[in-house]
């Protein structure tokens, strides 16, 4: 038996333009007359802004203030005969970053990895000593040695990996503090000799680290059971939440000194760091407190009957969840508060806008605004971008977002 079938089927025309240059340019830039004009007017926006910047930075500015006052952009003050010191640091940073690389973006052939390793090595060739130059290339050796060293991927790498970047820190603050007041070996260098990046680095990595913590217990605070501590945690928040940031530096710089006691002072780079981490810990609490409304209420269930006490319930089971589920609504807070660390410059501090504006002030670079802006904005814009492309590998390796 001979059973015919008539099958209808609909078939595509051949792909001319739906895979080429011209078909998708016409499909998304020139669909329509409206699409037609708005992409007229773009390109031309476009080349009018980008020909006329790059005609005043090849032309017109005069970077000289740049190159004169390096230095003060970058650590301020600091003594130069110990500058050794936070070289030694930033190596280790460095290190760190092309361990950590290694073990967690793998791949260094992407635009942000070639710029860390390239980066340095054009620094180096601009007009510096002998000894800053020899430390630009050695960031991006030393980088690169730990990369490989990275590439094994153990568990032995990894756990030092993590100790390592929890003990950064302190070792940083401590060589560039020093130790011994009166001593030939890593003499203290006091805080009002700080400045520049290296204090806007500071004043950023102390609010994330202490405002984190305080910020989680203010979250578990507010959802607490026990009125008291709800009660405090509540007002806590709202009222820093209710007042700028200027604020809060105002009254850690003239008010703090009134609640210490008699014959116990703080410098005014100290002030500025607990005025900054109060603040955000106010906003990083309510952050944390959406994080942990969205954990459905079965979890908590799913812990009781697995005998979880109330404590292992909420360390073990949600906390982790809600901190992994505000992952970007946090770097985001961080991003924002690296930015919001220029606001000490109002209160005396010579951060790296603070230095900014002592340069300026000097007669030879009178009127070079325009040039120690754009700098230091691409400083920031630099610094911004690494957090959040750490961000977004952060979030692609714990799958947040994805079921």
């Amino acid at each position: 038996m001979n059973i015919s079938r008539t099958q209808t089927t609909n078939v595509l025309p051949p792909p001319i333009e739906r895979f080429t240059l011209l078909g998708w340019l016409k499909k998304n830039l020139f669909g329509s007359w409206v699409d037609t004009l708005v992409t007229l007017f773009s390109i031309g926006f476009v080349y009018f802004v980008t020909a006329t910047f790059l005609r005043w930075a090849f032309q017109t500015a005069q970077w000289e203030v740049i190159a004169v006052n390096l230095r003060l952009f970058i650590i301020g003050q600091y003594p130069l005969a110990e500058a050794w010191r936070i070289w030694l640091g930033v190596h280790l940073i460095a290190a760190l970053i092309g361990l950590t690389w290694a073990l967690y973006v793998r791949e260094i052939s992407n635009i942000l990895g070639i710029g860390l390793l390239v980066v340095p090595l054009l620094l180096a060739l601009i007009d510096f000593s002998l000894f800053n130059r020899l430390n630009l290339i050695g960031l991006s050796l030393v980088g690169l040695a730990g990369w490989f060293i990275g590439r094994k991927r153990t568990a032995a790498i990894r756990r030092i990996s993590v100790w390592s970047w929890v003990l950064i820190f302190p070792i940083f603050i401590l060589l560039v503090r020093g130790l011994f007041p009166q001593g030939e070996v890593l003499p203290v260098v006091t805080s009002n000799l700080w400045g520049g990046l290296l204090l806007t680095f500071l004043l950023t990595v102390v609010g994330i680290v202490f405002s984190f913590p305080l910020g989680v217990l203010l979250a578990l605070g507010r959802r607490s059971e026990l009125p008291i501590l709800r009660t405090i945690s509540i007002i806590y928040i709202e009222v820093v939440r209710g007042v700028p940031l200027i604020t809060i530096l105002f009254m850690a710089q003239f008010m703090l000194p009134l609640f210490l006691p008699g014959g116990l002072t703080l410098d005014r780079v100290l002030r500025a760091m607990v005025g900054i981490t109060l603040f955000s810990a106010a906003y990083l609490a309510e952050n944390v407190r959406g994080g942990l409304q969205a954990i459905p209420h079965g979890q908590y269930e799913a812990a009781h009957a697995l005998g979880l006490s109330g404590y292992q319930t909420m360390v073990l089971i949600v906390l982790p969840q809600a901190l992994r589920a505000i992952i970007p609504i946090l770097v985001g807070q961080f991003i924002s508060l690296f930015k919001d660390t220029s606001l000490v410059a109002i209160v005396g501090l010579f951060d790296l806008l603070g230095i900014s504006d002592a340069i300026l002030a000097q007669p030879n670079f009178i009127g070079r605004q325009a040039e120690v802006y754009a700098f230091i904005s691409l400083i920031y814009f630099i610094f911004s971008y690494n957090m959040s492309f750490v961000s977004q590998r952060l979030e692609k390796s714990l799958g947040v977002g994805e079921r």
